[in-house]
């Protein structure tokens, strides 16, 4: 079936649900440190608690991706019904993960949130190949990032913002502020919407060959043979991109586990207060006790708004990039290498910002977020065979999962304990990371991965 050229708002349509997704990602990266902290987190345990978004990523992804491959509704189409399915339970988590009463019963909330948003978040990848022709695929994924972008801002700034509304940032022991509980509920609201308006407003394209697809559903299944072999054969293009997101994906999963209590420690001077320090029996010192947990949650505030700010800038570099490839090809390869360049300098510059010029780096980590969401899809749609998109955009996400596995598994902290015990050192190693990404990029030598070449196949390089 020959697919036809979308207009500007039959993208966004399709790719309006990645608001709500990220909402749910911009949440979860932004306040779950803090959620965890507050339920008494010691600082150097705070990545394992973390683990459960990656592995939850690496198992479900490619498992879904294949499934969708397999699925087709007349009335539904391939993706949407695993959309829907996300978006139900990833709202149902948001709203109960900030009333956990104990530490463990976050880090299990966390599972079950990630792996929710990762029902919805890997359809959405492939629905852009599935729609878009070859020559707007750039387009395509960068309107992602565009919604994406609007999705981190609000998201990050919403304890902030209901906060200006008199909800309290204060809590007892072990309680998460009511400033975080409705911005969570708030969340997951807008996170079941929007999957919602992309569910009724796009229609998908059947298979080309249905006769074929359903005798290959008839057939006894074969997952585990299917993805091991596609891993073994996926295009060297692939395998070269996946270099680029290890580093990428490192550096990111250190700022969303450790930047809350590094920059409140280093550039806000606010650390969370450590119950065992007080005697809660002496009122002096629980009234110590309360003052250094209200600055630390007031300053969690004013982090997760400066990291609210990445969200902006890969709006803006998302919108240039929109308005820009909807006319023009784009070299792809060296957009994202300057990209990650960028936001390494951001991430380096940290150790000696004010809290003022906090939100200048976080404008320049924006420029490679926003980057990263759309350089690597685009070039990897251009490298694999279209009809098992799903899977491969599954498996894709290995290459993101792994790198945060490890760095969860006491990679972060061995790392940064090379540099000192001082806490913006996690913050240093995910600079450097970014520029060892934006290095990786000089592997990238397919002619049809760096940019659209018309209707000429390039073999895989």
């Amino acid at each position: 079936m020959k697919k036809r050229i979308l207009g500007f708002w039959e993208i966004w349509n399709m790719s309006f649900g990645f608001l709500g997704i990220q909402f749910g990602f911009a949440l979860q990266g932004g306040f779950m440190s803090r959620i965890f902290q507050t339920l008494g987190a010691n600082e150097h345990d705070i990545p394992i608690l973390w683990i459960a978004a990656p592995l939850t990523g690496l198992l479900v992804q490619p498992i879904i991706g294949y499934m969708s491959d397999r699925t087709w509704s007349p009335k539904w189409g391939r993706r949407r019904p695993y959309f829907l399915v996300g978006a139900i339970l990833s709202s149902i988590a948001l709203f109960f993960v900030p009333y956990s009463p104990a530490l463990w019963v976050a880090a299990g909330f966390l599972w079950v949130l990630d792996a929710s948003i990762n029902i919805s978040m890997e359809p959405f990848r492939a629905l852009v190949a599935d729609k878009l022709v070859e020559s707007q695929r750039t387009y395509g994924f960068v309107m992602q990032t565009l919604i994406i972008g609007i999705g981190t801002w609000v998201a990050s700034n919403l304890p902030w913002m209901v906060s200006q509304f008199g909800v309290s940032d204060s809590a007892d022991v072990g309680v998460v502020p009511d400033s975080v509980k409705v911005a969570f509920a708030i969340g997951a609201f807008v996170f079941l919407i929007s999957i919602l308006y992309t569910v009724f407003t796009t229609s998908e394209y059947p298979p080309e060959d249905m006769e074929e697809f359903e005798r290959e559903k008839k057939q006894k299944s074969s997952f585990v043979s299917d993805i091991v072999n596609n891993i073994g054969n996926m295009p060297k293009t692939m395998k070269k991109l996946g270099v680029i997101q290890f580093f990428s994906w490192f550096a990111f999963f250190t700022m969303w586990s450790l930047a809350n209590p590094a920059l409140t420690e280093h550039v806000f001077d606010t650390p969370a207060p450590i119950e065992a320090n007080y005697d809660m029996s002496i009122p002096a010192d629980k009234e110590a006790f309360d003052v250094a947990n209200t600055s630390f949650q007031k300053s969690s505030n004013l982090v997760g708004s400066a990291m609210g700010v990445y969200g902006l800038s890969s709006m803006a570099f998302a919108l240039l990039l929109v308005f820009y490839t909807s006319k023009r090809n784009i070299n792809r390869k060296y957009v994202h290498m300057m990209s990650l360049f960028i936001g390494g300098t951001g991430f380096l510059l940290m150790n000696i910002v004010s809290p003022e010029q906090l939100k200048y780096c976080f404008i320049l980590i924006g420029i490679a977020w926003g980057s990263i969401l759309s350089m690597p899809y685009a070039m990897l749609s251009s490298s694999v065979d279209p009809k098992k998109m799903g899977m491969f955009m599954g498996i894709f996400n290995m290459f993101i999962v792994i790198p945060q596995v490890i760095a969860a598994l006491g990679g972060i902290n061995a790392i940064s304990s090379l540099l000192g015990d001082k806490a913006i050192n996690a913050m240093t190693v995910a600079g450097i990371s970014l520029v060892l990404a934006g290095l990786s990029n000089l592997l990238i030598t397919n002619k049809a991965a760096i940019s659209y070449q018309g209707e000429t196949v390039i073999a895989d390089e």
